[in-house]
């Protein structure tokens, strides 16, 4: 799956997310916004320049959301971005209205609408985790030219090859090859049992 994949997911099939921002004081301060489009390398949101939302993005142009969907905890997708945002102003308010008619209902005549602007995330980092499957699916990206950042854990040199580790891991993405334990980085969790039982210490968390 590609970046743009998933973000044509979050829009299109989850659309609302919750977005962190700092407030004056660095407090982290919540709030539900919707997705309104995306391209291959980016996503918009818009909001009113009256908000404290809009206060906060132009004092510290950084955000956080998880965007989450699912019948339940077991059959959900959670993709969670971190990134910079920038202002790009009314322009392209036409084609996000077009693209999200009831958003006429919330604000119905031209002159209600000229305290919006547009905002773009077009640089960071984010994570895909789907329990849709029988086994979990977890993909780290980055866009705008950010490098892939995630946490993992790494079999070393030092393997002995006892199989705790493999015992350990709750979601068996744990395999033996050739006497040498590997980690699926794509179905692990991150729990650190493995790490935890290694009478060597041949396993190492860090970033990707």
């Amino acid at each position: 799956m590609e970046v743009k994949d998933i973000f044509r997911y979050v829009v299109e099939e989850i659309h609302t997310s919750i977005m962190a921002t700092t407030d004056e004081d660095g407090h982290p301060v919540t709030c539900a916004i919707d997705l309104m489009d995306c391209d291959d390398d980016s996503i918009y949101f818009l909001t009113a320049t009256g908000k404290g939302f809009y206060k906060r993005l132009i004092c510290s142009p950084h955000i956080a959301l998880t965007a989450l969907k699912g019948t339940d905890t077991m059959h959900s997708v959670a993709v969670s971005v971190a990134g910079e945002v920038r202002e790009l102003g009314p322009e392209l308010l036409p084609k996000l209205f077009e693209k999200n008619p009831y958003m006429y209902d919330i604000y119905p005549t031209e002159e209600s609408r000229g305290v919006l602007t547009v905002f773009q995330i077009f640089r960071g980092q984010g994570e895909w985790f789907s329990l849709q499957t029988e086994r979990i699916e977890k993909k780290n990206f980055a866009f705008g030219g950010e490098q892939v950042k995630g946490e993992t854990y790494k079999v070393e040199e030092g393997c002995i090859g006892c199989g705790a580790c493999q015992n350990a891991c709750p979601r068996a993405c744990i395999q033996m090859d050739g006497g040498h334990a590997v980690i699926d980085p794509v179905t692990c969790i991150c729990c650190g049992n493995c790490k935890k039982v290694c009478p060597v210490g041949a396993i190492t968390a860090g970033e990707m």
